[in-house]
C-alpha cells in the first residue's frame, strides 16, 4: 500500500495518512463476525428460551404485577405509575390483559425494529470503508444513514423500555439468552454514545465504538434466533 503511495505523486499527505489508518478495518470486521458467530453458539448451549416466554405464565398468580420492573415500567404501569394515577389504565385483571397484548405487540415491534436498524448499521459499515478509503463524495449519506440508525435504535429501546410489565418475572437459573441480551443491550448502548460523540471528534475512538456497537447489537439481535 506504501508503495502504491509512492508511485503517485498526486496523492497528498492527508489522503496518504487516511489510507494507512484504514488497514486495520477487515480485523475489525473479522472481530464482528467471530462475535456474531461465537456468543450465539454459547447461548445455544444454555437456553432455548424465547423473549416472549416472558409475556405470560400459565402459572396461576394473585398478583397483577411483578415484583421487579425496568424502572421506565414503573414510572408508567407501576402500581402507582402515571397511567394507574390517571385511570388510563387502571390496575385490575382485565385491564392487565390488554397490557399484556400491548406488551407483546410492542415486543414484536421491537424486534423488527431492531433487524431493520442492524441492516442499516450493515450499510453504513460499507459507506464508512468508502469514506475512510477517501470517498468522500459519500459524506453526505454517510450523516443521512447516521440518523436513520439513531432514530432506528432509540425508538427500539423505546418500545423496550416502556413496554407494560409481563404478569411475573420467571426466575431461571444460569446463563441464558435473556440475560444475554440484556449485557449486550448494556454494551452496544454505551457504544451507541461513544459513537455519536466520537463522530466529529476523534475519528480512531468513532471507528472503533463503530465497531463495537454493530458486533454487540448484531449479537443482541440474533440472540433470540438459538
Amino acid at each position: 500500500m506504501l508503495h502504491h503511495i509512492r508511485n503517485c505523486p498526486e496523492i497528498t499527505n492527508n489522503e496518504a495518512l487516511i489510507i494507512k489508518n484504514t488497514k486495520p478495518r477487515i480485523n475489525g470486521f473479522i472481530i464482528i463476525l467471530s462475535l456474531l458467530f461465537f456468543l450465539p453458539s454459547k447461548i445455544i448451549a444454555q437456553t432455548k428460551e424465547d423473549l416472549f416466554n416472558l409475556i405470560e405464565d400459565k402459572k396461576e398468580s394473585k398478583e397483577l404485577l411483578p415484583q421487579k420492573m425496568v424502572f421506565t415500567q414503573r414510572i408508567f404501569w407501576g402500581k402507582n405509575g402515571l397511567f394507574r394515577k390517571t385511570k388510563v389504565s387502571p390496575l385490575n385483571p382485565d385491564f392487565r390483559k390488554k397490557e399484556l397484548k400491548v406488551r407483546r405487540v410492542m415486543l414484536k415491534t421491537h424486534q423488527i425494529v431492531g433487524y431493520a436498524t442492524l441492516f442499516a448499521m450493515i450499510a453504513q459499515g460499507f459507506i464508512g470503508g468508502k469514506l475512510y478509503n477517501g470517498d468522500y463524495k459519500l459524506y453526505d449519506i454517510h450523516k443521512k444513514m447516521g440518523k436513520a440508525i439513531n432514530i432506528g435504535y432509540f425508538s427500539g429501546a423505546g418500545l423496550s423500555l416502556f413496554a407494560p410489565p409481563p404478569l411475573i418475572n420467571k426466575k431461571i437459573r444460569g446463563f441464558n439468552s435473556i440475560k444475554a441480551h440484556k449485557i449486550l443491550a448494556t454494551i452496544h448502548f454505551s457504544a451507541m454514545l461513544s459513537t455519536n460523540y466520537f463522530s466529529d471528534r476523534d475519528r480512531g475512538a468513532h471507528k472503533v465504538s463503530a465497531y463495537t456497537l454493530f458486533g454487540s447489537y448484531a449479537a443482541a439481535v440474533l440472540v433470540f434466533k438459538f
